[in-house]
């Protein structure tokens, strides 16, 4: 194993700095037992890098752009877009050709492939960056597959690139470029399987997108896609949407998009079985990951193929516990109309004055309630309480109590050694309540 080209499989977590984010979840998912990721291996960052760290004008343009703002488009534009030139007609280093032959070798020459994008800035927990480079699908040859690594090399600098890092605060000297090099797959059926609702954010329920065909239809909202939704191995919802086309590969290389016929264009994209199949990978790859997934697959003759797995970053996060438990807990900004994140000062100000019980999560504040939904005096008093100036928040409790989703402990479980009055009670009560009022 060279550090100019890595398969999956040779991969370690290390890497994320040779072959992007994209690169190391590939190498990751090819580690899961029961998960079928199509071979294939990186051109690392270090290739980028030698290619061109001798060109000089290279580096000037990239000085300018780092002195750009999101409203510069102007500039940004015509900067860009040298850059590229730049990048499209430099000389790929001997040693990277020959490495990417030998790994073409390994793998079969006569094979289509993948060659796509994968940036040291990309599928991070908290930035995606999805969709910001460019891939290239059914790529014949070797020849071709070089001609697309510098495809992607320039991609590295579209706009839409380059005003994404802007907007994010990301370096441009400091994100370099890797590229997948990976088997084709030619799937009946593709989709983006997410393992918490994105709409909802809803952790306990999947949903799922599919449509014909490969996934790039898809995802360049070419088409609409059949939604299902899981839960608990149950399928809650489905929306059978109408697919006119779909995209294929063809057999000289690239692709094409047909027609469907009027049947298969209303029929259901995958069946009962298939969907929670789908379900049950999904949440293996989300508990391997450790967070909500937003995973791409493909269906090849009854086979689930993952093709890409990276974190959803749209959901809000969860305050952090200690336990396995459930918690319930409610937002002290939105009790008084503070519906915007609070500054760090603000954030340590109120927990250094405060005796509640508060956590952290998303520049909010938020106090644990579960301990007063645990006991059936103190959870009257709390909903009573929280009725008089917000209904809403009344009725979400009282919903949660009706789920049974915090278990209901005696109050001499809670305190064995003492009886708790209705004075206690009231006190306990009183201080979530200027928990509030801070």
């Amino acid at each position: 194993m060279g550090s100019l080209v890595i398969g999956f499989e040779e991969m370690d977590k290390t890497q994320l700095g040779l072959v992007g984010g994209k690169g190391l979840n590939l190498g990751e998912l090819s580690k899961i037992e029961g998960i079928h990721v199509p071979e294939g291996f990186c051109v690392t960052t270090v290739g980028f890098q030698k290619a061109i760290e001798q060109n000089e004008m290279y580096h000037a343009l990239l000085n300018q752009l780092e002195s750009l703002k999101t409203e510069d488009r102007e500039q940004i534009g015509e900067i860009s877009s040298k850059i590229r030139q730049i990048l499209m007609e430099v000389t790929i280093p001997v040693d990277v050709e020959k490495e990417v032959t030998y790994y073409l070798t390994q793998f079969g020459e006569e094979h289509a492939y993948a060659v796509r994008s994968s940036a040291t800035a990309e599928d991070l927990p908290h930035a995606s960056f999805a969709g910001q480079q460019d891939t290239y699908l059914n790529i014949l040859g070797v020849d071709a597959i070089l001609h697309h690594l510098k495809k992607c090399w320039a991609s590295l600098f579209t706009e839409r690139a380059v005003i994404y890092r802007i907007q994010n605060a990301f370096n441009h000297s400091q994100v370099y470029l890797s590229v997948i090099v990976q088997k084709m797959v030619f799937p009946q059926a593709s989709g983006i399987l997410f393992t918490a609702d994105p709409i909802t954010s809803n952790r306990k329920v999947l949903s799922i997108d599919a449509s014909f065909g490969l996934g790039e239809a898809l995802v360049s909202g070419l088409v609409s896609a059949d939604n299902y939704k899981v839960k608990e191995d149950t399928i809650v919802d489905k929306m059978i949407a109408t697919k006119k086309l779909a995209i294929y590969g063809r057999k000289e290389g690239g692709t094409e998009t047909r027609a469907l016929d009027s049947e298969q264009q209303q029929s259901q994209t995958l069946s009962a079985e298939q969907i929670l199949q789908l379900a049950r990978l999904g949440r293996q790859i989300e508990a391997y990951f450790g967070s909500p997934q937003d995973i791409e697959w493909c269906l090849v003759d009854n086979t689930f193929y993952i093709v890409q797995s990276r974190p959803i970053t749209t959901l809000f996060p969860i305050p952090e516990a200690n336990d396995e438990e459930n918690h319930v807990y409610v937002s002290v900004g939105h009790q008084q109309m503070m519906t915007d994140p609070i500054k760090p000062l603000g954030l340590a100000f109120h927990l250094l004055i405060t005796p509640a019980p508060m956590r952290k999560a998303g520049g909010w504040l938020f106090v644990d309630v579960t301990p007063m939904l645990a006991s059936p005096i103190t959870r009257n008093i709390l909903v009573n309480n929280m009725g008089q100036h917000d209904p809403l928040m009344k009725d979400a409790l009282m919903a949660i109590i009706e789920r049974d989703f915090i278990e209901t402990k005696p109050v001499a479980q809670k305190a064995p050694s003492a009886n708790i009055n209705n004075t206690d009670v009231r006190h306990k009560s009183k201080t979530i309540q200027q928990s509030f009022l801070i």
